[in-house]
């Protein structure tokens, strides 16, 4: 994976979203960070529809950081999209949720998530799980793509 990777993160809370980007610098990872608020939001992105459709401005991302819980199309609803859509499939999708009932995990998975986290009750813990996340990607293979999804 290339070190500078473009991140999609999909979280409707902007507190979340603040600390989240907060963690990501405090590890001293500089990669772009791009935010949209809902699933629909994401749908767009990935599609390069509506606002997203200069893909000079609005890259292809490398990996997506997903909240389920999110307002007009829920973060699963965005899953099963991805999972029907080849060119979106190979992105690496990490779950951010605060949610811990075994019925959203269980059907994060199914829907092709490649990891669900609890989100963090601690900015030290958050700083911790960033760190964590980068390495992981950073350190994994998966085939490029830039194409538009069909």
């Amino acid at each position: 994976m290339k070190p500078n990777y473009l991140i999609l993160v999909v979280e409707d809370d902007d507190s979340d979203f603040f600390l989240l980007e907060r963690a990501f610098r405090k590890n001293n990872i500089q990669n772009p960070i791009v935010r949209v608020k809902d699933g629909l939001e994401g749908l767009h992105y990935l599609q390069g529809s509506g606002d997203y459709t200069d893909r000079e401005k609005f890259p292809f991302p490398d990996v997506i950081i997903l909240d389920l819980k999110t307002p007009r199309m829920s973060g699963m609803e965005l899953l099963a999209w991805i999972r029907d859509h080849p060119d979106c499939r190979v992105i690496p999708t990490v779950i951010m949720s605060s949610s811990q009932q075994d019925v959203d995990v269980s059907r994060a998975y199914e829907l092709g998530a490649n990891t669900y986290f609890v989100k963090p009750t601690t900015f030290e813990d958050l700083i911790q799980l960033t760190n964590t996340i980068q390495d992981y990607w950073r350190r994994g293979a998966k085939p490029s793509s830039s194409k538009k999804p069909r």
